[in-house]
């Protein structure tokens, strides 16, 4: 029997069909391409419009690349679905967004009153704002500072988290937590003395949010750039072991997709020969304002990347990833994104790739953040050492 590889991409917060890429699937041109079709869904979140086109577009180029193609069906007990949210006041608006979990009764919701500097704050907003930590994932210490926010019993919370960019930031949460008592509501770092001078003046903000709540979502799995280039390459270059290509749903809820699969459809971990994982990130570049945008500069930002392996696949992952800059982690601590529920799992071999950028997490990401030429040599090392571990199975 032969052994499988596991292949896993996460979707991004970016957001067709395009056509089958014609010769070298880890020429930069053809993993750009891919790029831009995936941000041209829009944004993705899990159980969106965007999402769904996007899973459609994955599955067809996976099928075109001659693989067997199945979705899996799963189940998450709820999502959020936002719309719009605005925040005024003094005839000046900006956008806000809530930050999930927002209390089920205050999915849409209206709110006109001003900041309570001190002191219980019934019926009214009180701040708070938290240093950009540079993670993903919600905190024990973020809840806790909401906390003392709420034990002033205020109407709703703005939150406000210090990114360098000064644009929204949100942090992933998972299905157990429990929704705010009160709407908590994210305003961009740029717009903190907006708030300033409404607080000291004692004005009135008025908050809009529209949104709503699904629960027992169904979703489908799929996946890109190298995650892609390395199907079209499948039947060529690692025909020696079967290939799982794994793109999952729900990363930013829970990780609901990857939980799925590994109780319900993956191969166990002694037939599994390795894991690959192709997370977001990958080869964004810098960024830096330019008047009132956001403009990609042309070097790669390898600041926060990482380049994950198990110890026992530190040797081979240096061979071929010993060109890409970025982190290196090695054993227990490179289980890092999905590769945490892939390790904990028991499977012993897996390599990755995951990071953060300046845009990360916010609304002004985009395909302009990366290129062809940034693009080409991670795939290019993936491929080769994919291309090693399939010949484990021989």
């Amino acid at each position: 029997m032969r052994r499988a590889i596991g292949l896993h991409m996460v979707a991004a917060m970016l957001a067709g069909a395009s056509p089958a890429v014609a010769g070298d699937p880890l020429g930069g041109q053809a993993l750009y391409d891919d790029v831009k079709r995936y941000d041209g869904f829009g944004p993705h979140r899990y159980g969106s419009t965007g999402a769904a086109q996007a899973f459609d577009w994955i599955a067809g180029e996976l099928g075109r690349a001659g693989l067997t193609v199945s979705s899996q069906n799963f189940t998450m007990g709820r999502q959020y679905d936002f719309e719009a949210g605005s925040l005024s006041v003094e005839g000046q608006t900006v956008a806000v967004m809530p930050h999930w979990w927002i209390p089920e009764p205050h999915a849409s919701f209206s709110l006109s009153a001003p900041i309570a500097a001190a002191g219980d704050a019934s019926g009214r907003f009180v701040r708070v704002s938290l240093p950009f930590d540079r993670a993903a994932y919600l905190t024990q210490a973020h809840r806790a500072a909401l906390d003392e926010a709420f034990a002033r019993r205020p109407a709703a919370v703005l939150l406000t988290i210090d990114h360098p960019s000064g644009e929204i930031y949100t942090y992933n949460v998972d299905q157990e937590g429990a929704p705010w008592p009160v709407p908590v509501i994210l305003v961009a770092a740029r717009d903190k003395a907006l708030l300033d001078a409404a607080e000291q003046a004692g004005r009135p903000l008025a908050v809009d949010i529209k949104g709503r709540y699904r629960g027992d979502e169904h979703q489908v799995g799929p996946g890109i750039a190298g995650f892609l280039a390395m199907a079209r390459l499948a039947s060529t270059r690692f025909a020696e072991a079967d290939l799982v290509f794994v793109a999952t749903a729900g990363h930013e809820i829970g990780h609901g997709g990857m939980a799925h699969f590994l109780r319900s459809q993956a191969p166990p971990p002694a037939a599994t020969l390795a894991w690959a994982h192709f997370g977001a990130s990958l080869a964004c570049h810098e960024w830096r304002r330019d008047g009132e945008r956001w403009v990609a500069g042309n070097v790669v930002d390898t600041r926060q990347r990482v380049i994950a392996r198990s110890q026992s696949m530190d040797d081979l992952v240096r061979r071929h990833f010993g060109g890409i800059a970025g982190s290196g982690l090695v054993g227990d601590k490179a289980a890092v994104g999905e590769l945490r529920d892939v390790h904990a799992a028991g499977y012993p071999n897996f390599f990755g790739m995951a990071g953060l950028h300046g845009l990360f997490h916010t609304p002004a990401d985009s395909a302009v953040g990366t290129s062809p030429d940034s693009l080409e040599p991670i795939a290019r090392a993936f491929a080769g050492a994919l291309g090693e571990v399939a010949a484990w199975g021989k």
